[in-house]
């Protein structure tokens, strides 16, 4: 059973939506918040990453950061910027990046089953990240940015979401990224139907934002018995055969200074390496095979067969094959969450960003790696196991502050 709850959503007048709409916190650094939202009043941002409103250098952890944060929420509510719809609804969120398309269901879902696992997670939190977020949405006493959930796609769910896009959606804009962007409010029965649905559903999965649903766990066994609505949290639920993955690749630097020679021979014990002659020709195109980019010259790596556990979930992954095959024993990097010589880059910024991080950032190699799948995602959460950091990038991203839950 999975419980997808409509809810009364704070969100912007149509006419505000394209300005009110900003990128997820957790994508962006804080420079380029304050690039964005400059003569933006009405930007999220001022929500999310609220440290834009004091001054340079102030730490993003302070107690005047969280409270800006509640204070821009409620000046984006008394502004008009966003308002609280009179009755609960489920929404309708389309996006299309290109040739892709997604349409998630907008609700609410519920922390006793993502207590219990039935919404299962693949990734384990970092505590300060969680704190973070747990401290953030008490202050705001909302949940600001949805968790990005998805499931088995189900035909009659398929079904009823087409139904209720054949009517006109209350946002239809493009953002600076060139991704499209459009909401449905849906109506008492398409609400009713919809949320029936999904109760014979028998799992969902964490696909983005690990750090939001932990926290959102830990608000609502803090404030338990208050009598607000903190029992669950804002979602956008997708189904699978909808996910765009993209590879989340890595900068590593070399401790040892070794020379690209000395390297290569080293990589070349336990992988396959071909010289190749542009970033295009070492992209990786299969399972195993690494794009390996190394003083000015690009190399396709493919892993041997026999050098990894083809029948654990975790162990076949490619972000796994890479940490234990090249950034453990080459590199030294035992810990990715904390090591300082290793850095996750997003598929969505591309190979020149790969080649500029290497020739101008200082580290030593990239590697571009093959996306994870959906179905090893299933696999790997289905069996209560967890994947390494950084193993899965979803494009596009979901917009922040069309909606809003408050609790």
């Amino acid at each position: 059973m999975a419980i997808v709850r409509p809810f009364r959503a704070f969100r912007p007048p149509p006419s505000m939506a394209v300005e009110v709409a900003s990128p997820p916190y957790d994508v962006i650094s804080t420079a380029e918040a304050r690039a964005l939202a400059a003569d933006k009043p009405g930007s999220f941002l001022h929500v999310s990453r609220p440290e834009i409103d004091l001054p340079e250098g102030t730490d993003e952890h302070a107690d005047e950061v969280y409270a800006m944060g509640a204070r821009n929420l409620s000046a984006l509510i008394a502004g008009g910027a966003l308002a609280q719809d009179p009755e609960p609804h489920l929404y309708l969120y389309a996006q299309k990046m290109g040739d892709h398309r997604q349409v998630g269901v907008v609700g609410c879902a519920s922390v006793a089953e993502y207590r219990a696992g039935r919404i299962k997670k693949h990734e384990n939190t970092r505590a300060d990240k969680e704190d973070d977020r747990t401290r953030h949405i008490e202050e705001l006493a909302a949940h600001d940015e949805p968790v990005f959930l998805t499931y088995a796609a189900d035909p009659e769910i398929d079904r009823l979401v087409k139904e209720a896009m054949s009517a006109s959606p209350i946002y239809d804009f493009k953002t600076a990224d060139g991704v499209e962007h459009k909401l449905w409010v849906l109506g008492r029965d398409a609400t009713a139907a919809l949320s029936e649905r999904f109760e014979s559903v028998e799992s969902l999965y964490v696909a983005d934002g690990h750090h939001r649903s932990a926290a959102a766990a830990r608000v609502h066994e803090k404030l338990y018995g208050d009598g607000r609505e903190h029992d669950v949290f804002l979602a956008v639920v997708f189904p699978h055969d909808q996910m765009k993955i993209m590879p989340y690749n890595r900068v590593v630097r070399d401790l040892e200074g070794r020379s690209p020679e000395a390297l290569l021979e080293r990589l070349g014990k336990g992988m396959d390496i071909q010289p190749c002659a542009s970033g295009e020709e070492a992209t990786p195109r299969e399972p195993k095979s690494f794009g390996a980019y190394l003083a000015g010259k690009w190399y396709l790596l493919r892993a041997r067969p026999g050098s990894y556990d083809a029948k654990d979930p975790v162990a076949s992954l490619d972000c796994s094959i890479a940490q234990d095959q090249i950034l453990g024993p080459i590199f030294g990097v035992d810990d990715p969450r904390r090591d300082k010589h290793v850095d996750f880059v997003g598929g969505i910024r591309g190979m020149r960003e790969l080649e500029r991080r290497v020739d101008e950032g200082g580290f030593t190699m990239a590697l571009h790696l093959y996306p994870t799948r959906i179905e090893e995602l299933f696999a790997v959460s289905d069996a209560g196991l967890l994947m390494p950091p950084k193993s899965t990038w979803f494009e596009p991203k979901l917009r922040s502050g069309l909606f809003v839950h408050a609790f």
